[in-house]
């Protein structure tokens, strides 16, 4: 029977390919010159919550209630992520007759209340229904869906199988 991989190294490992992941699109921004809408910073912001989850999870190593906690936290910050990614993909997929340039994310959280802030971001603002790169005829969007999914899909097959492992 093989053995599974300890809780330490998935979480770890998890950080490292969050981390990588952020690199790339800071690579993509600052070398390429692909400017990140409101939407795709919000994801950013979601896959650096899942890889400082990952970290510190890691560096903790808890046993089976903080385990339970971090993969509460990590399902909560992976959902969010996929989400916005979710609603990017949509957009850009269907997007608007009247495709006009909005505010930037700063500018928002700056200038108008959080709650009158959401609503705009995820409304989308013209630049979040442009495809300015693909890979494989998937937009950043859609491997952004595609990596949250992912976080859920092993976090579920972790627990599921850590579950079955007590009986």
């Amino acid at each position: 029977m093989p053995t599974r991989p300890s809780f330490r190294l998935l979480a770890l490992a998890l950080f490292g390919v969050c981390a990588s992941l952020l690199a790339a699109g800071l690579y993509l921004q600052h070398v390429q010159g692909i400017e990140p809408c409101p939407m795709c910073i919000m994801q950013r912001y979601a896959l650096a919550v899942c890889g400082l989850i990952g970290l510190l999870a890691g560096l903790h190593n808890p046993r089976r209630t903080g385990q339970n906690a971090y993969a509460a936290l990590l399902a909560v910050a992976a959902l969010a992520g996929g989400g916005v990614a979710a609603r990017q993909s949509w957009i850009q997929w269907y997007p608007p007759e009247v495709s006009e340039c909005g505010p930037g994310l700063e500018y928002m959280l700056e200038s108008f209340p959080l709650a009158s802030s959401l609503p705009m971001i995820f409304r989308g603002a013209g630049d979040c229904s442009v495809v300015d790169w693909t890979f494989l005829h998937l937009t950043i969007a859609n491997w952004s869906f595609l990596v949250f999914a992912s976080i859920l899909g092993a976090l579920i097959a972790y627990l599921t199988q850590r579950t079955k492992s007590i009986f």
